[in-house]
């Protein structure tokens, strides 16, 4: 992203360093303080009284969704026993980062942020979708045509910014160390003209490269399969270097959640695992969706 690209309020928009994802730093920090917490035998509660703070404080610390001050983890180190300087500068460091910013926070992305935080850090991720190609494979007309259907409706700039949003995400695949990336499709996904046949055409060449070119698997559930362990939903799952824990996020119309109980995650794993075993072999996938493929550059050229 350009240093003095304007926002949409017309401001040039300052220059933002990359650093550590602040999302996972501050799940980090709050992994360890849960943990350090647990070792004393308190509850949430019990901390709030010593800190006199709010218990929705504390809890929101030790689940990420809220920074830590340097005096909070001071004071917290101090009622746990924490008296390595090592440990105690860890912590401090990674309040610090939590407080950070990330590219993508000047983009105004709401509860998407949270999302995309995580997804900057992540060392492996998969999902299933079963309606729309996955944002970090879309092309920029497929993205386009998406924001189209929005509600509320979205302008023609703030759909540039997400397309943008989009790119800069993207990039996780081509980085130094390569997001590896394993994606399960619903057939009906490739036969949704998004953007219509010349557009899909493109997009669906462009899932076919990303195979070739990154860490990227990409397995089809034809509808000769019938019905299979996924059908009403779509969901990711995260994971990262310890001692940050994978969580599952999945998504709709009304909202958003973010899964992390670690048996919850682990029920969504044995899921993903059901729906491979429902899917075509890569190879055959990668074969559907060329012929599919194939199929919409038919329909352009009928169309002309």
């Amino acid at each position: 992203m350009p240093s003095q690209r304007v926002l949409r309020t017309g401001r040039k928009r300052p220059p933002v360093p990359e650093v550590r994802s602040p999302t996972v730093r501050r799940r980090e920090l709050g992994t360890l303080l849960r943990a350090l917490r647990l070792a004393q035998g308190l509850t949430v509660e019990q901390v709030a009284a010593q800190l006199l703070c709010s218990p929705s404080k504390v809890s929101r610390m030790e689940t990420g969704q809220r920074g830590a001050t340097a005096r909070d983890i001071r004071d917290l180190c101090d009622l746990y026993g924490v008296t390595s300087p090592d440990e105690r500068a860890q912590m401090t460091k990674l309040a610090a980062e939590g407080k950070q910013q990330g590219w993508w926070q000047p983009y105004e992305l709401d509860y998407f942020a949270t999302f995309v935080g995580l997804e900057e850090a992540a060392t492996t991720i998969k999902m299933y979708q079963s309606t729309t190609i996955p944002g970090l494979l879309q092309t920029p007309d497929y993205v386009r045509a998406m924001s189209g259907v929005l509600v509320p409706e979205v302008s023609a700039e703030r759909t540039e910014e997400l397309v943008e949003v989009k790119r800069r995400r993207q990039g996780r695949l081509s980085a130094e160390s390569p997001l590896p990336l394993s994606v399960i499709l619903d057939e009906a996904v490739l036969h949704r003209a998004v953007g219509g046949p010349a557009a899909m055409a493109v997009q669906l060449d462009r899932l076919i490269e990303a195979t070739r070119i990154y860490k990227v698997t990409i397995r089809v559930i034809p509808y000769s399969a019938g019905a299979h362990a996924a059908m009403d939903s779509t969901f990711t799952i995260m994971e990262f270097a310890d001692p940050v824990p994978s969580v599952v996020y999945v998504e709709g119309l009304v909202g958003w959640i973010y899964i992390e109980r670690p048996q919850d995650v682990a029920r969504y794993e044995h899921v993903f695992d059901r729906l491979q075993d429902s899917a075509l072999s890569s190879q055959d996938s990668i074969e559907l969706i060329a012929k599919v493929s194939a199929n919409y550059l038919r329909e352009g050229v009928d169309a002309i």
